[in-house]
């Protein structure tokens, strides 16, 4: 899995920089320990200091937290918004009026602090499904962090961190470039680990820009981006009820504003795909006990959708994942699963390449065994980042999937949760 070192450019024409959610002008973050969980950081909060430009995708999971119906609610009907107030510990998912009760309070709470517009606040949560969230606490954690609000890089690694659940990694990055001869920079942060399957996991995303843009263009940009990055990764299959992905862009680096297709949004959406695409990934390969990011790629393919159903279904089988787990090259649970898809291709033209950090090997040809060496093939799947690469032979068109291995501490995770 790559990592990117602040100063790495990229041809596109953006280039990473230190730090997160704060990266961009004008964007403040800040956590606590509000006692929602033992021992640890689990509330944070953003805040623009001017009202941002507002685009979102969320869960297509019929069953939805308070806070996706409150913060939907927003993004579509006003398509601005000012802060946002996330707590871990607690999801505030089938919570009914109460839950909804619960995150007007919320908004409340950060308004009468901040004075701004309370419907210029989102809230998210993540945690354990059912429970309704601890109002005197959240409430006491919203007036800590509002009075220490911070532009500091780690202000918002603070915020990525108390965001975190069964996550072993904060996950956050940022990048800078040049639209209309104006600096720009886009920065985000997110958390998932477990419940990741996002069909737009237990999945949070913010990301953060100085641009100039509508939202009009601004949703269009993200609504095309998660097909290609969030929803192409998996943990264990589960659609989260809490699943929420939120841009906000609040136009104080200065740029002529955002509102058509040109050579300014080409460039604004490539480094988007670049955050969306780094944070999915690190969600993959931290997906819970996982011990290997393991990435599916299919080419060769008559069309993109072909491919991308064909990797997904590779990422998401059980037999694959635990055979990765396994170090075992047990190749014909990539094409069982490949058949089960629901995608026409023919078995007996498709090849599959294993490749590492500790080489690469055919492992099949023709949909036939190519006789392949089992110690080599083993050492390679013993890395922490596995390709498998397949080709249809079919046509020119191609699809990545990132999803882990499954080992027992997936279950050892799962099995208490909420005890």
């Amino acid at each position: 899995m790559k990592e990117y070192t602040a100063g790495t450019q990229f041809p596109q024409g953006f280039t990473v920089i230190e730090g997160g959610v704060t990266a961009p002008e004008g964007f403040l973050a800040m956590a606590c320990a509000a006692g929602i969980k033992k021992g640890r950081k689990d509330m944070a909060m953003l805040f623009s200091q001017k009202p941002a430009t507002a685009a979102g995708t969320f869960t297509s999971n019929l069953v939805k937290a308070a806070p996706v119906i409150w913060d939907k609610n927003i993004v579509r009907q006003r398509g601005v918004a000012q802060a946002v107030v996330l707590n871990s510990g607690v999801a505030n998912a089938c919570t009914g009026q109460e839950g909804l009760d619960h995150c007007r309070q919320s908004a409340q709470a950060v308004a009468d602090d901040l004075g701004i517009d309370p419907m210029l606040v989102l809230t998210a949560s993540t945690g354990v499904i059912g429970r309704p969230l601890p109002m005197d606490k959240i409430t006491a954690g919203i007036h800590q962090m509002s009075q220490k609000l911070s532009p500091s890089i780690e202000a918002g690694t603070m915020a990525a961190q108390a965001i975190m659940t069964t996550d072993t990694k904060k996950k956050e990055i940022a990048v800078e470039l040049t639209l209309d001869g104006k600096t720009v920079r886009i920065g985000g942060m997110c958390k998932g680990a477990g419940m990741i399957h996002p069909n737009m996991c237990t999945m949070l995303s913010f990301v953060t820009s100085d641009v100039s843009i509508t939202h009009e263009m601004l949703q269009e940009a993200l609504s095309k981006d998660v097909t290609n990055t969030y929803n192409m990764i998996s943990v264990d299959g589960d659609t989260s009820t809490n699943d929420t992905c939120v841009v906000l862009a609040n136009g104080m680096a200065g740029n002529k504003t955002i509102d058509a297709p040109g050579e300014d949004y080409t460039l604004f959406c490539e480094a988007l795909h670049f955050i969306n695409e780094y944070l999915a990934v690190h969600m993959a390969a931290d997906g819970e006990g996982a011990t290997a990011l393991f990435e599916v790629q299919v080419n060769g393919a008559i069309s993109h959708e072909q491919a991308a159903k064909l990797a997904k279904s590779v990422i998401t089988s059980n037999l694959v994942k635990t055979a990765i787990a396994g170090h075992d090259a047990n190749w014909g649970r990539i094409l069982c699963a490949m058949g089960y898809s629901g995608e026409t291709f023919n078995q007996d033209e498709v090849s599959l390449v294993f490749e590492s950090e500790f080489g690469k090997i055919v492992i099949a040809q023709n949909g036939k065994d190519v006789g392949f060496d089992e110690e080599l093939a083993t050492k390679i799947l013993s890395a922490d980042h596995i390709i498998a690469s397949v080709d249809l032979h079919l046509g020119e068109e191609s699809a990545t999937a990132w999803g882990c291995d499954l080992t027992h501490g997936y279950i050892d995770i799962n099995a208490d949760y909420r005890t």
